[in-house]
């Protein structure tokens, strides 16, 4: 197969794949098992600049950190890269504080079968964002490249297709069967934001339910920020060292936010809040009316639990809470 017939995805590569330069930094990064809490403003201060690149966890509506992306919104922070990996709220939330500038888009704008974000559809239409395209696949095996410390990995996904041509994927020819393949990029991060059900102080985090591409993505990324459900007691964590998903020497914070994937879901504890997220998307409707709604929910909270209490307190979280037991 001939090199002149391979092609090259016309999307911009926002973060360098290179491998050496990633192991560099992870070499000098401090990996010692200290005790790690503190709070979610001060995290977002120390780890969080303008210009960084963000990865999230969760999936779609399932364990979002909403309690750092709210913060990211309070600080200002501006001009970050953002990973569209099955991104539903986490973008709306990003979206209504321009916090982002370029995006790798595998899944963006929709909140699934509650419909699109109108202020999200409107800011990526407006041609302020880069966009460059992914399938969720794709940037999963990005984010597992990085993982595993090689520069790309191959695979069959997009080929044919023009979200490859939207990529900044490339055509290869396979060195045993001279098959053509996609190389996809490994992509690292430079901070990872992942609510998890449990983790001790000093970063080690256990979860519930579906996993998606959380363990690479902590392992990809040079910083990782933990906000958990519960700090459990590190001897908990050496019982069952099998349910450790992300360990110690990839987290850089942990911060203790009981029902921190609120409006979300998070398996197992309680359901997601279907009313306040058809608010969100009524309210986006009519730019005045949403940009209220933000100073309201966000801007003028000081923090997470004043946004709980707005909007139920415990009693809307015990009823999520029963509703996710029943279901």
């Amino acid at each position: 197969m001939s090199t002149k017939n391979l092609q090259t995805g016309q999307g911009e590569l926002f973060m360098s794949p290179n491998v050496e330069d990633a192991r560099a930094f992870f070499h000098q990064k401090k990996k010692l098992m200290t005790n790690k809490l503190t709070s979610v403003k001060e995290a977002v201060e120390r780890y969080i600049h303008n210009g960084d690149y963000l990865a999230i966890g969760g999936f779609g509506g399932v364990r979002i950190p909403t309690s750092l992306l709210h913060e990211v919104i309070r600080q200002q922070k501006k001009n970050l890269g953002f990973s569209g990996h099955v991104a539903t709220h986490d973008c709306q939330i990003l979206s209504a504080g321009e916090c982002f500038n370029r995006c790798d888009a595998a899944y963006i704008v929709g909140l699934e079968a509650r419909g699109l974000s109108t202020n999200a559809r409107r800011l990526f239409e407006s041609g302020t964002i880069q966009v460059t395209e992914w399938s969720n696949a794709a940037l999963s095996w990005r984010f597992k490249a990085a993982a595993m410390g090689v520069p790309f990995l191959p695979c069959r996904s997009m080929l044919g297709t023009d979200t490859f041509k939207y990529s900044a994927a490339k055509e290869i020819e396979c060195p045993f069967t001279g098959q053509k393949l996609l190389a996809v990029p490994a992509l690292f991060p430079d901070v990872a934001f992942i609510h998890v059900h449990r983790a001790d102080i000093y970063g080690n985090c256990q979860i519930d339910g579906i996993l998606v591409a959380d363990d690479d993505i902590a392992k990809a990324s040079k910083h990782v920020i933990i906000t958990t459900e519960k700090i459990i007691d590190h001897e908990e964590i050496r019982r069952e060292p099998g349910k450790t998903i992300i360990p110690f020497w990839c987290v850089d914070a942990v911060i203790e936010v009981p029902f921190g994937s609120y409006p979300g879901n998070m398996p197992g504890e309680y359901y997601s809040d279907e009313e306040h997220l058809a608010e969100w998307l009524k309210k986006e409707k009519n730019p005045e009316e949403f940009a209220a709604f933000i100073r309201k929910n966000i801007l003028e909270t000081k923090d997470f639990y004043e946004y709980l209490q707005l909007n139920g307190g415990i009693q809307k979280i015990q009823k999520l809470h029963q509703t996710e037991h029943l279901l």
